[in-house]
């Protein structure tokens, strides 16, 4: 009975047997559902207060990141003005601090690139924004990342980022 383990030397010692024998097959026998449960609402339960944290940092890592680029973008388009006495026009974009560009302004003194990588995309994946001569700086440009949604305005992540 008690799976080839014990020796029947009494009647007492048979009963100890048994009893060790019912115990080991309970510790065997795995998680109750009650114990399952309690354990995957506890899971819930950190999952619904850490999971908006990480998105929000997430966020807020984005615009981090693009206003990074508005940054490093700005010391290129000066670096471009130094060498020609103007920035690029609307039209020869942002391209122009990777290739020298055509049309008018002529960039006579250009000594580029100025930018070692391709022009990339915002954090959201929608291309940045370059208008010169800027409407919030006549005497230079405006370069904008619209946000996540990809639209003027907005608030959080959907801001307008420029310089």
């Amino acid at each position: 009975m008690g799976g080839g383990r014990c020796r029947l030397v009494s009647r007492r010692s048979r009963r100890c047997c048994v009893l060790r024998s019912t115990s080991s097959t309970r510790s065997d026998s795995g998680f109750t559902l009650i114990e399952l449960l309690v354990v995957i609402t506890v899971i819930a339960v950190l999952a619904g207060l850490v999971g908006p944290m990480v998105f929000r940092n997430v966020g807020d890592a984005k615009i981090s990141a693009a206003k990074a680029q508005l940054e490093l973008f700005g010391l290129a388009l000066d670096q471009y003005r130094l060498d020609n006495d103007y920035y690029p026009s609307t039209a020869q974009g942002l391209e122009a601090l990777r290739t020298a560009p055509v049309g008018e302004p002529p960039a006579a003194n250009w000594r580029g690139p100025y930018l070692k990588k391709p022009i990339p995309l915002d954090p959201w994946g929608h291309p940045y924004i370059y208008i010169s001569p800027g409407s919030q700086n006549p005497t230079g440009y405006d370069l904008i990342s619209y946000g996540r949604d990809g639209k003027p305005g907005g608030e959080g992540e959907d801001r307008d980022l420029g310089q």
